[in-house]
């Protein structure tokens, strides 16, 4: 645990799997207020965040970046505070001596739903281009294109052996959107 005096040092942290071997997210974070640092397989650095809920949060990064989620690293504070988390989270990023590349260019991909717009294939994208196709055609074309991407990116997971359920937002389908509900 830290406080506002005690930043905790990201290298002192202990790596945590990501997708223990039960196939679960590390459920104790669940409900937890901190800072968490996200390491690929070689346990590079890849994103820095704070969340009111890191477990949430890391689900949600999970399904967004499943190439790039293999560790993490996590201090939680008792009582909210953003500058308390946004202090540590710059502190980690200094530390690293450099920001990470879902801190940086990529950081839409870490923290916003996925559009499915821009995976689209290009039979995909001549259809919903179509010009005979009214608003509820397009919409059904990016649901079909959300729900291809929704089963790509959990057989991914399911190769990797995650076990838990993860149910996303059907309305945000119809927007070309992917997000965890």
């Amino acid at each position: 645990m830290s406080n506002e005096i005690n930043h905790p040092s990201l290298e002192n942290l202990e790596y945590v799997p990501y997708i223990d071997e039960a196939g679960q997210l590390p459920e104790q974070f669940q409900g937890k207020i901190g800072v968490y640092a996200i390491f690929d397989h070689n346990k590079s650095l890849q994103f820095v965040g704070y969340s009111r809920d890191v477990y949430l949060s890391l689900k949600q990064h999970l399904v967004r970046q499943p190439q790039q989620c293999y560790w993490v690293k996590v201090a939680t504070i008792e009582r909210p505070s953003r500058s308390v988390l946004e202090s540590i989270e710059n502190n980690w990023i200094q530390e690293h001596g450099s920001v990470p590349g879902g801190n940086g260019d990529s950081k839409e991909q870490w923290t916003q739903a996925i559009n499915v717009k821009n995976l689209m294939t290009s039979e995909e994208q001549v259809i919903y281009q179509n010009p005979v196709n009214d608003e509820l055609a397009q919409m059904k074309i990016l649901k079909n294109v959300a729900r291809r991407v929704e089963t790509e990116i959990l057989q991914v997971l399911e190769a990797r052996g995650l076990q838990i359920q993860l149910r996303f937002n059907p309305k945000l389908k119809e927007e070309g959107l992917l997000d965890l509900k």
